[in-house]
C-alpha cells in the first residue's frame, strides 16, 4: 500500500454514521493507486460472480462489504441455482441481520434448500417445462419463506412438545435441555437462532428466462435499471421498505393488534425494531413465555434482559412481526441494451444519501455501457456499483471510504446482487 497520507472530515464520509462528536477530526487515510483499490475491494468486500449461461450472458455478481477492521458485517448475500427436476431456476437475494450474525447466516445458507424443495414438491416431474401460472409460483415462494420461518421456533419448541407444555418444566430442566454445548450444542444453536432477526430480499427467475419474482421482508430495496435510448436509463424501485418509515406498514402492525397502543412506538414494532417484517425474531412472534422461559436460560444469552422486559411488557397478541413476503412478479421484458436487477440492503441507501439512489445507478449503469465488450473487468457488477456509491472515479474519496482511520465502523454494513437480464 502506497503510504501516502491523507486527511478526512465527517462530511467526506457517504452515509450518516460519522458525526463530529466521533473525533478527533480531521482522521487520515491512504490515498491509493487503482491496482490497491481494487485490490482492498478483494479483501474487504466478499466478490463472488455465478454465470447462469454463457450464451446468453446471464448472470449474477455479488458484494458485501463492511471496510472496518474491527467490525464483522451482519449483512449476507447468496447467487444460487436450483436444481427442479433437471432444469435450473435463478436464486439471488440479499440478507441484513440485525441483533447477531446466527440466524441470518442460517437463513442465506438454508433458505435456497427450503425455496428448491418447494419447487421440486409442487412442480410436476414428469412435465417440469409445463407452463405454470406466475400467480402460482408467487404463492408457492411466499408458503416456502413463512414455512422456513416457522421452523426457526417451532425446532426449539419441539424439544418439550410445544409452547403450551413449557409450563411443566422447571427453569434448570430447560437449561439442561437448551445448554447442550458439551454434547455437541445442537440444541443450543437452534435455541440462538431465535435471539436474532433478518431481513429478506430474494429474487428468483424461472428457467427460460421469462420472469422474475421478488420477494422483500423489511427494509432492503430491489431496483430494475434498463437502457431506454442513447443515454437514458430507466430506473424502476420495484420494492416497498417495511419498515417505521412507511405508513402503510405502521397502519397495518396496528390494525392486527386493535386496541394495543404500545404495538409500535416512536414507529418502533413494540418500541424496538425498525422493520415490521422479517425472518427470525422470535420474540416479537412468539409469547412472552417463550423468550422468558427459553431464552434467558441461554448460557450465554441475553446479557440484559431489562430492555426486553418492556418490549415483552407490549407483547399481548403475538406476532407482531410478519414472515409474510411481499411477492413482486415482473415478465422479463427482452431488451435491445442492458437490462439489470440490482437487489441491496439499506446500506446501499446509506451511501446514497447525498446524490440520492437513482443518480447513482444511472451513472453506473451508463459506465458499464460504456466499457468496451474486451475490456478488463475489475472486480464484478456489484464492485462497479458499489464503487460508485463510494466516490467513482474519485480516487481520494474512494480511498478514504475504504482505509480511514477509525476506532468503530463508518459506514453500514452493505450487501449488492446485481443480475443480468
Amino acid at each position: 500500500m502506497v503510504e501516502l497520507l491523507q486527511w478526512a472530515y465527517p462530511e467526506d464520509i457517504p452515509g450518516s454514521r460519522c458525526t463530529a462528536e466521533d473525533g478527533p477530526w480531521p482522521r487520515a487515510f491512504y490515498l491509493l493507486d487503482e491496482d490497491e483499490i481494487w485490490d482492498e475491494f478483494q479483501r474487504l468486500a466478499d466478490p463472488s460472480s455465478l454465470l447462469f449461461s454463457a450464451e446468453k450472458g446471464w448472470r449474477a455478481d455479488g458484494v458485501n462489504f463492511q471496510p472496518s477492521p474491527i467490525a464483522s458485517t451482519q449483512d449476507r448475500y447468496i447467487l444460487r441455482q436450483l436444481n427442479v427436476h433437471g432444469r435450473l431456476w435463478a436464486l439471488t437475494g440479499v440478507f441484513d441481520g440485525h441483533l447477531g450474525e446466527e440466524t441470518v447466516a442460517h437463513v442465506a445458507h438454508h433458505l435456497p434448500i427450503i425455496v428448491e424443495e418447494f419447487l421440486q414438491k409442487f412442480i410436476p416431474a414428469k412435465d417440469p417445462t409445463r407452463k405454470i401460472s406466475p400467480g402460482f409460483i408467487s404463492s408457492l415462494f411466499s408458503r416456502a419463506i413463512v414455512a422456513f420461518d416457522d421452523a426457526i421456533a417451532s425446532d426449539i419448541l419441539k424439544l418439550f412438545g410445544g409452547s403450551d407444555r413449557l409450563d411443566r418444566y422447571s427453569d434448570q430442566e430447560i437449561r439442561d435441555i437448551i445448554n447442550d454445548q458439551e454434547k455437541g450444542g445442537d440444541n443450543y444453536k437452534k435455541a440462538r437462532l431465535c435471539m436474532y432477526g433478518t431481513t429478506a430480499l430474494v429474487a428468483l427467475t424461472d428457467p427460460e428466462h421469462e420472469n422474475l419474482w421478488v420477494a422483500n421482508l423489511g427494509d432492503c430495496q430491489a431496483v430494475l435499471v434498463s437502457s431506454k435510448a442513447t443515454d437514458e436509463w430507466d430506473v424502476e424501485f420495484i420494492t416497498t421498505e417495511h419498515n417505521g418509515d412507511n405508513d402503510a406498514e405502521i397502519e397495518r402492525v396496528c390494525r392486527e393488534h386493535p386496541g394495543e397502543p404500545e404495538c409500535v412506538v416512536n414507529r418502533r414494532v413494540l418500541g424496538a425494531l425498525a422493520p415490521t417484517r422479517g425472518l427470525g425474531d422470535v420474540p416479537f412472534k412468539q409469547p412472552p413465555s417463550f423468550t422468558r422461559r427459553i431464552l434467558y436460560n441461554l448460557a450465554p444469552g441475553f446479557s440484559d434482559t431489562a430492555p426486553w422486559e418492556i418490549c415483552l411488557a407490549r407483547n399481548l397478541t403475538p406476532p407482531y412481526i410478519s414472515a409474510t413476503a411481499e411477492i413482486t412478479h415482473r415478465p422479463i421484458v427482452r431488451h435491445p441494451g442492458p437490462h439489470y436487477l440490482v437487489l441491496a440492503s439499506d446500506g446501499f441507501t446509506e451511501l446514497c444519501r447525498a446524490s440520492g439512489r437513482e443518480p447513482v445507478l444511472t451513472a453506473w449503469a451508463a459506465r458499464e455501457a460504456a466499457r468496451p465488450p474486451q475490456a478488463p473487468v475489475e472486480g464484478n457488477l456489484a464492485s462497479r456499483l458499489l464503487r460508485q456509491a463510494i466516490g467513482g472515479e474519485d480516487r481520494a474519496g474512494v480511498s478514504c471510504m475504504l482505509t480511514l482511520d477509525m476506532d468503530g465502523p463508518w459506514v453500514d454494513d452493505t450487501s449488492i446482487v446485481v443480475q443480468t437480464l
